[in-house]
């Protein structure tokens, strides 16, 4: 097991970071590039996955990104991630990115993320971690629907590899 614990709830691992949009983070109209909200949201997203394995974890799957609203130079930008769901040896952290005008206080959800996590032992190999135990009602719907999008996530993958299969054929 990568911690003594056998199970852990969402706010044990959730991480919140902070950001000040500079003009090197942003494009020749004033927003922000894409690449690098998704470097914030992979980098909250795995200190969580951090947090709940006890482990390191490498990335294995992007899902459903989704920018819906820019970001502006200037703006203040908050990152707010937690593990979803939890499978043998990964978990499935939700990340949402609120960006703030700080002049005027207006905040709007600009983001939304899922990634995949598998965590390592101390040689590369994926690792068992403890399991994930949702309180409130927003975790257990967050972990009932967690469950199905890595359902689907594994189908699509199981799809892909007969479909290469059939290439090489």
């Amino acid at each position: 097991m990568g911690q003594d614990k056998i199970q852990k709830l969402p706010k044990e691992s959730s991480a919140e970071m902070r950001f000040l949009v500079m003009p090197e983070h942003t494009n020749p109209q004033n927003s922000i590039f894409g690449g690098v909200v998704m470097s914030w949201i992979d980098m909250a997203a795995a200190m969580v996955a951090e947090r709940h394995s006890g482990r390191p974890v490498v990335t294995v799957h992007v899902d459903d990104i989704s920018f819906k609203a820019p970001i502006k130079i200037g703006d203040h930008v908050l990152v707010k991630a937690s593990v979803n769901y939890v499978g043998r040896t990964s978990m499935l952290v939700g990340v949402k990115v609120i960006a703030e005008n700080p002049f005027t206080g207006i905040s709007r959800h600009t983001t939304t993320a899922y990634l995949t996590f598998v965590a390592l032992d101390d040689i590369g190999r994926p690792i068992s971690i403890c399991k994930l135990v949702p309180e409130t009602e927003a975790e257990k719907r967050r972990y009932i629907q967690g469950e199905k999008r890595m359902l689907e996530v594994k189908k699509r993958n199981a799809e892909k590899l007969k479909e290469d299969e059939k290439l090489k054929g």
